[in-house]
This record gives C-alpha cells, structure tokens and sequence, in this order.
C-alpha cells in the first residue's frame, strides 16, 4: 500500500500577502501524518490557534508528490541541492 505523506508546518511570515517566513530557523514544525485528513485537521488546529496574528500561516506539504519512488535516484543525487 502506497503511503500518502503530509507535512504540517508553520510560522511567522514577512508579509501576510507571501510566503516567505520572517525567521526560518523558527519554523514550528507540527508533524508528519499518513493522510490528508489527519493533516488538514492538525492545519486547522494550528491555523485556529494562532488566527488572532495575521503574520502566522501554517500549510500542508505533500510529501508523496516531492518524489517518484519507482525510480531509484543515485547516491549523488541525494546529496546535490
């Protein structure tokens, strides 16, 4: 069974209209879940906490989009960025 990763993340932002955060070594990570469900409601959670900040936005990454496990990458490509 194909696994559906989300990351749930989140902070400060610069300006409320972008998404660049003001200070990445601050970025509260929230976890990782196995679904989109699990994800939305852990965003929403977050979202809803910290609504009363306009410079805070929390957001989902899908993981399992990043990459396609069916080709096998080589060990320098795992090390290049």
């Amino acid at each position: 069974m194909t696994q559906r990763l989300h990351l749930v993340f989140g902070g400060e932002l610069i300006d409320p209209s972008k998404s660049a955060f003001k200070d990445v070594s601050d970025i509260h990570i929230v976890g990782i879940f196995p679904d989109y469900r699990t994800a939305y409601n852990a965003w929403k959670s977050e979202a809803q906490r910290t609504v009363d900040n306009a410079h805070m936005r929390y957001f989902i990454a899908h993981l399992h989009r990043l990459r396609d496990e069916t080709t096998e990458a080589s060990s320098t490509e795992e090390l290049e960025g």
